[in-house]
């Protein structure tokens, strides 16, 4: 199976150098990407919104024979989402990393502090306890040290939805921050923010407890999840 793997705000396709070695003993071929913006702290972040990133990651997918798996961290899976939106045909499953689908119009987070057309690394005081779980010294130091600033728009902007047949496209959500009973409960209590996350019709939900970064936190047990997911597919 191709599996494109789309990484959270502030990281590059190194993000998932810890997890992709399992899927590749799997049998997969990985396509970690790095998406417009995020070349290197030098590149120009002007002018770049949501829909390039969406975009970027369709001609992608465009340029792969077969179906193909989308894996979206954090801000990842907006984008995946709006792939699954843009290609329904083309997506066997979309996996969210500590993610999921946002509703017409919801910006990723529009809340972040911005310097320009960039928004840098915030310091870390501004993360919750459960969202720095396991992210130790050193791992925190790394971050900081491979951390590229986000271009504000693709924070900023309210995503575009228009094709219903995403909801055909099988989902998998991985939980890491807080239990995935929170997303149960919420669904079921019809909560809007869960809105697309609820209409998707082949769901699944598997709990993996440490903070909001497995692919540093926890990378081996990341791989593992992300195999099991995928078995038989």
């Amino acid at each position: 199976m191709d599996i494109v793997l789309v990484p959270g705000f502030w990281l590059d396709a190194s993000s998932w150098d810890a997890v992709t070695p399992q899927l590749v003993e799997a049998g997969h071929r990985t396509h970690p990407l790095t998406l417009p913006g995020l070349e290197s702290r030098d590149a120009s972040r002007a002018g770049i919104g949501l829909g390039d990133h969406i975009d970027f990651v369709a001609e992608h997918v465009d340029g792969l024979d077969g179906d193909v798996v989308l894996v979206g961290h954090s801000g990842g899976g907006a984008v995946i989402h709006g792939v699954a939106d843009r290609r329904p045909d083309r997506i066997a499953r979309n996996v969210y990393v500590d993610s999921g689908p946002p509703v017409e119009g919801e910006a990723i987070n529009d809340q972040l502090p911005a310097d320009g057309d960039e928004i840098p690394l915030p310091p870390w005081e501004i993360f919750g306890e459960a969202t720095l779980a396991d992210l130790d010294g050193a791992l925190r130091a790394d971050f900081a040290a491979r951390a590229i600033p986000q271009p504000r728009a693709v924070a900023t902007d309210g995503i575009r939805l228009s094709d219903e047949r995403r909801y055909d496209v099988p989902a998998t959500v991985i939980s890491c921050e807080f239990p995935s009973q929170v997303l149960r409960d919420a669904i079921e209590a019809g909560e809007p923010w869960v809105g697309e996350l609820a209409r998707i019709r082949d769901l699944e939900f598997v709990d993996l407890p440490t903070g909001h970064w497995p692919q540093f936190s926890k990378p081996t047990e990341l791989g593992a999840v992300l195999v099991e997911a995928l078995r038989d597919r």
